[in-house]
Parts: structure tokens; C-alpha cells; sequence
């Protein structure tokens, strides 16, 4: 059960991103960022993280850094806009690059990414997964409404595709193979905000449940490292099969719903002559597959040994069919236009 002083601050994270959301102002905006670091320090300090101290310092000092550059640049735009000279286009240049700088930094972006995936690797998945999906809310809408620099945004999702690709590749913690996910798909939701703003929405959401399904998995069976499988691929056939597709559709492999979001994308980058940028988003994803198929060859191509001891089972109908729904959305999807 949650115990209350969580569960206040849990609410007061939620609450702080919704602040964000609606405000007008970038001074509202900011003390919006700063209460959701606030919030959401007492529950990385948690004595079932691993490294709970030194995750929460890292945390901290990365978005006290991405907050005073915010600072400074929503300062510096408000001197300039009261002063009665004309304001040079350097300046304005400059001060889009540092609050887009301090909004990548805040959300892991590469290469403002070390710190993401050394923060994950010392928490409890129930904060992994904020990490990885609630926390990227608030600094993504606010790029939303300040994406000017379309060449350095590009630059950012090219660097954040290939670099999520390679470093993912010799990785054995799953935390860490799910960060440079989460940074992989931080690059097409940037591609998926260039041109039209609801299909980041949408793949905002759809990666949210596809991550809740493996987390939830990897937090009931208390499995951090990918030799653990063994717990999990000799207990459940089913589960081993949801398991799987889960994975590969967060991969972004047709037919699950993974798929969808990105054909969405690479759809909307074509029709706008981004094809080089396309390119090199469906390499770098087929890298990550390829991370994501390894670790699924334990359970779907090698011969297995049957263990005597029995471990307690998922039957949740709830967690079954969520999964199946994640899984099998896209048929949905694919019908819906019929009958319109």
C-alpha cells in the first residue's frame, strides 16, 4: 500500500505537469519544471532503489542546470523585449538555442543524454517508468510552442537516433536498454512535432502503454539484468508470448501497434521532403530491433530446461488485456477508415 507523504507528492507531480500544460507565460512554465523536480525527488529517495542517494543527485543536478539556463533565457528575452533599441536577430537566435538546450537536456535528449541512463540504472522500475514516460511531458509541450530552430532540431533527432542505436547495443541492464530506448523514441516524437503536432500525441500514448506492459513484467518478477529471463520464461507460456510482441512492438514492428506511430511519421516527414532525416530514423530503429530480437531469443529460439521451482503467476485480466489490446490496435486502426 502507498504510504501518504508518496502518494501527496506523487499527486503534486501530476499536478505540476499540468501546470506547465496551461500556462501562458514562461515564468509560469518554469516554476511549474521546478515543482515537478521538487515532487519528484522524495520518491527517487526510496530505500528499494538501488543507488537512491546517487540517482537523486544526478537527477537533481541536471535539471538544477537545465533550469537555470531556462532562467536566464527567459530573463534575457524579457530585458531585450522592454528595452527601446531594436533587438538583433543574433540575439533572439541565441536565446531559442538555450531555452531548446535546456528543454532537450530536461527531457535526455542526445547529447544531453548521460545522465538519463546512469539516473535509471540506480531506481525501482515504478520510478523508471515516470522517468521514462511522465517525465517527458512537461519540457516536450513547451517545445511544442517554441520549435523555431528547425536545423539544430534536426541535428538532435539525428544524433538521438544513431547515438540510442549504438549505445544500446553491448547493454546487458535492461534500465539502461530501455533509456536509450526512451531516447530513441525521444528522436521521431521531435520528427513526429516538425510538421503536425497531434501525431506526437498519439505517439506519446501509445509508447506510454507499450513501456507500462514490460515494466509491469519486469517489476512483478523483480528482474533488472537480461540473464534473469530464466525467471519468467519458465513460468508462463502466455506470458513469454505477450512478453515478446511487447517488445517488438515497442520496436516499431508491423503488424502491432508500435508500428503505427511511426508510419504516421515517416508519412508526414515524406509528404515534407524530409527524406534523408527518414532514413536515417528507420536504420537507427532497425538497430534497436535488432538489440530487442537478442533479447528475445532466450524465450522464442533456445531450447530451455524446465525448472522445478514454480513462481507465482501474472493472472491479472486487467495486465492480459491491456496487452492484447496494445497488441492487436492496429487491426483496429487499419478497420476504422472503412466505415467512414
Amino acid at each position: 500500500m502507498m504510504k501518504f507523504h508518496k502518494l501527496m507528492f506523487l499527486n503534486i507531480l501530476f499536478l505540476s505537469t499540468l501546470i506547465v500544460i496551461s500556462s501562458y507565460a514562461w515564468f509560469s512554465m518554469w516554476i511549474g519544471l521546478e515543482i515537478n523536480l521538487l515532487a519528484i525527488l522524495p520518491l527517487m529517495v526510496n530505500p528499494k532503489n538501488i543507488y537512491p542517494s546517487e540517482a537523486a543527485m544526478k537527477y537533481f543536478i541536471t535539471q538544477t542546470l537545465a533550469s537555470l539556463i531556462l532562467l536566464f533565457a527567459i530573463l534575457m528575452s524579457n530585458s531585450l523585449n522592454m528595452s527601446e533599441f531594436a533587438i538583433p536577430h543574433n540575439s533572439l537566435n541565441f536565446l531559442d538555442l538555450l531555452i531548446n538546450s535546456s528543454l532537450f537536456l530536461k527531457t535526455g535528449a542526445a547529447p544531453f543524454h548521460a545522465w538519463f541512463p546512469e539516473v535509471m540504472e540506480g531506481l525501482n522500475w515504478s520510478n523508471c517508468l515516470l522517468m521514462m514516460t511522465w517525465q517527458k511531458i512537461a519540457p516536450m509541450m513547451i517545445l511544442i510552442h517554441n520549435l523555431s530552430m528547425f536545423f539544430y532540431l534536426t541535428w538532435i533527432i539525428l544524433i538521438s537516433s544513431i547515438l540510442s542505436g549504438i549505445m544500446g547495443l553491448n547493454q546487458t541492464s535492461l534500465r539502461k536498454i530501455l533509456a536509450y530506448s526512451s531516447i530513441n523514441h525521444i528522436a521521431w516524437m521531435l520528427s513526429s512535432m516538425l510538421n503536425f503536432k497531434m501525431i506526437w500525441l498519439l505517439y506519446f500514448t501509445i509508447y506510454t502503454i507499450l513501456t507500462m506492459n514490460l515494466v509491469i513484467i519486469f517489476y512483478y518478477f523483480n528482474i533488472f539484468y537480461s540473464n534473469q529471463f530464466y525467471l519468467i520464461f519458465n513460468s508462463n507460456k502466455l506470458l513469454i508470448f505477450f512478453f515478446s510482441l511487447n517488445f517488438l512492438s515497442l520496436g516499431g514492428l508491423p503488424p502491432f501497434l508500435g508500428f503505427l506511430p511511426k508510419w504516421l511519421t515517416i508519412l508526414n516527414l515524406v509528404m515534407n521532403q524530409f527524406y534523408s532525416l527518414t532514413l536515417i530514423l528507420i536504420i537507427s530503429t532497425l538497430i534497436t530491433l535488432y538489440f530487442y530480437i537478442r533479447l528475445n531469443f532466450s524465450s522464442l529460439l533456445i531450447n530451455k530446461i524446465e525448472l522445478i521451482v514454480k513462481f507465482k503467476l501474472i493472472n491479472n485480466f486487467w495486465f492480459f488485456s491491456m496487452n492484447f489490446i496494445s497488441l492487436a490496435g492496429l487491426l483496429v486502426y487499419s478497420f476504422i477508415p472503412n466505415f467512414f
